[in-house]
């Protein structure tokens, strides 16, 4: 599953984001869910997050 539905996306979750300064270079950070930030159920880029260790990024995958 890649993270662009807002429903596939679960406080707890084990994904992979992408962050900001990464976009570029589309280096993968692996992370637990923490804050789900897009209100939207869709986005083409990926549902944001904020992970329990403070970065915020856009899911690329789910991990489990």
């Amino acid at each position: 599953m890649d993270g662009r539905n807002r429903s596939d996306v679960k406080v707890g979750l084990k994904v992979a984001v992408i962050l900001k300064k990464d976009q570029r270079s589309g280096v993968k950070t692996e992370g637990v869910v923490k804050d789900l930030l897009t209100n939207s159920s869709f986005h083409p880029h990926g549902i944001k997050v904020r992970l329990v260790d403070g970065q915020v990024g856009r899911v690329s995958e789910i991990l489990g």
